[in-house]
């Protein structure tokens, strides 16, 4: 399986619970390669609501870090990136803003500075499962699996109920031929977020590896009934009707694949498999 991360949302940036008096929440589980953007609170409103209190309270790093938060959801990386350092300046052991901070520079391509960032947060607070999970996923995407795995591990056993973390823990096994585990992460990972897509897809993969077609089905299904637009989904669908030998159907799902993805190989050469 393609380590498609830029469908399966990497975090969420962190508003500690002790500014929620300056704006609540929006932490999620939603699931990606980039921060999630959020209208109503990377406004011009909000922001400049934001920068008020900020002007009032200089000297607060929870301050900088919210407004950090608002820049990033608006994704103005660069002013968010200033506000997290402010933040970082004002209170050195302030670890969910370094984990903020991180999960921007990834955002910006930075995955050296990011994987420091992740370290700092974890340096300050060994229990902040968060960490583990961004660190992981930096690993995971330079091919550095055997870290990756001890990240995403640590996290579980700090019992974390992110699915990212075993959804992650899901693609390492997959990727290892251990498509049992892969099976039992996936679906931990469909419990804890039944509305995301990409579980399903990691699931179905699996389940095709061990031969259980029609189960595979079904996760691509429901899959595409979540997201309609996951050109992978719509491969992995066909590659069950073409196992089936109804090439008919395989070429319209390889189709709509190569049509959300030009790039996408397998669904090209999956329309030469199957064409006419």
């Amino acid at each position: 399986m393609a380590k498609h991360e830029d469908k399966f949302r990497l975090g969420t940036l962190i508003i500690p619970a002790v500014v929620t008096l300056f704006l609540v929440s929006c932490q999620s589980n939603d699931l990606g390669n980039s921060i999630r953007i959020d209208p109503e609170q990377g406004s011009d409103a909000n922001i400049a609501s934001l920068t008020s209190v900020v002007e009032s309270n200089p000297q607060s790093p929870e301050a900088y870090n919210v407004r950090g938060t608002a820049y990033g959801r608006a994704g103005m990386n660069r002013e968010a990136l200033a506000d997290f350092t402010q933040a970082i300046k004002l209170n050195g052991r302030f670890y969910q803003a370094f984990a903020n901070r991180a999960l921007i520079y990834r955002q910006m391509g930075n995955a050296i500075l990011a994987a420091e960032d992740y370290s700092r947060a974890l340096k300050i607070n060994p229990q902040y499962d968060v960490a583990y999970i961004g660190r992981g996923t930096i690993y995971y995407l330079s091919n550095r699996e055997k870290e990756a795995m001890r990240d995403f591990q640590r996290a579980i056993q700090l019992g974390s109920t992110n699915p990212r973390a075993y959804h992650s823990r899901g693609l390492i096994h997959q990727n290892n031929r251990r498509h049992a585990l892969a099976v039992e992460d996936f679906s931990t990972a469909i419990s804890l977020s039944p509305d995301a897509p990409e579980p399903y897809n990691g699931r179905g993969v699996s389940y095709l590896a061990q031969g259980a077609d029609q189960n595979a089905l079904e996760d691509f299904n429901r899959a595409l009934r979540l997201d309609e637009k996951n050109a992978e989904a719509w491969a992995n669908q066909a590659l069950v009707y073409e196992r089936r030998g109804d090439k008919k159907r395989a070429f319209k799902s390889y189709a709509r694949a190569a049509n959300l993805d030009s790039t996408y190989r397998p669904a090209k050469e999956g329309m030469k498999r199957t064409r006419g």
